[in-house]
């Protein structure tokens, strides 16, 4: 099986002091964000941009100091509900990146209401109505018509 390889948009580390001196990385693609933790021993963990739910940013004095910050990633993947960024370079930058790569993929995919307000397994949301009726996310660009 030939491995295509992953074109990222951003990449970072984790940095202390403004340094990237750790073995912490983070990267961004087109469809997915990555985490990878470790030397030896290496952790890989990704989640689909689509079903990112949440992006907060947060600075606290020495951050703003080194000119780094964290930015919060909440989702519906189910092994990683939360993922946090912590001590990147530009935070707000990354989380307007964030944000503009995970409208364009849920667009992309057509994501449903439904994964957006995080209907049951069962498919019933609180109000009684399964996936079948639930409505597809309008694409902006069909109101310039």
């Amino acid at each position: 099986m030939e491995k295509k390889p992953i074109t990222y948009v951003w990449k970072d580390r984790k940095r202390y002091l403004g340094l990237p001196l750790s073995f912490t990385r983070y990267k961004l693609s087109e469809d997915r964000l990555f985490l990878s933790v470790g030397f030896l021993s290496i952790q890989d963990d990704e989640v689909l941009l689509y079903r990112v739910r949440d992006i907060t940013t947060s600075r606290t004095l020495w951050q703003r100091l080194f000119g780094v910050g964290t930015v919060t990633v909440i989702s519906s993947d189910k092994t990683m509900p939360t993922l946090v960024l912590k001590n990147v370079k530009n935070p707000i930058a990354v989380k307007e990146l964030l944000h503009s790569s995970v409208e364009e993929m849920k667009l992309k995919r057509r994501v449903r209401i439904s994964e957006l307000t995080g209907t049951g397994e069962d498919g019933h949301d609180c109000c009684g109505h399964d996936d079948e009726s639930d409505d597809i996310l309008d694409d902006p660009l069909d109101d310039l018509d």
